[in-house]
């Protein structure tokens, strides 16, 4: 499988960590960034994530941050990107097999690197089930995206 992997600074050490697995298991490895533990911001790897999916270089992807909520927020953000925060295995397979997750978000100061490892395993290792619940779902989500795309804006 082609996979991107993205974190900022503070998940530097654990993308590493995941690319030297997703290697090991032999699939491809698209690396945006971050190269350092410079303090860097957490949206610009959400999309280049994002990004990499959408322009086929990637089926899915793994994006780190410190706690994951960030990351996922943005990663949701770009339009065709179902990403899901995950710190349990259940949870990293149930998103793709239910809701078709394409990015596996990660808390790097949430979990450590053999869960992390555990996660994307559980990540890869499942399929969506197209179920027709799950796809009438899934078209609903395309619904809200259509619906509120650019337009909905709330104040920071």
């Amino acid at each position: 499988m082609k996979m991107v992997i993205g974190s900022d600074h503070a998940g530097f050490a654990l993308k590493v960590a995941i690319g030297e697995l997703l290697r090991s298991l032999r699939h491809e490895v698209l690396d945006v960034g971050a190269f350092n533990e410079n303090p860097s911001d957490y949206p610009d790897f959400a999309e280049a994530v994002g990004r990499a999916i959408l322009d086929g270089k990637a089926d899915r992807g793994v994006l780190i941050c410190g706690s994951g909520v960030g990351a996922s927020v943005a990663a949701n953000k770009v339009m065709g990107i179902r990403a899901g925060m995950c710190h349990d295995t259940y949870s990293a397979h149930q998103g793709v097999e239910h809701d078709n997750i394409n990015v596996l978000v990660l808390g790097s100061r949430v979990v450590g690197v053999k869960l992390a490892e555990d996660l994307v395993k559980a990540f890869l290792g499942a399929k969506f089930t197209q179920e027709e619940r799950h796809v009438r779902r899934l078209g609903k989500i395309r619904a809200l995206e259509d619906k509120f795309g650019t337009s909905a804006r709330v104040k920071v």
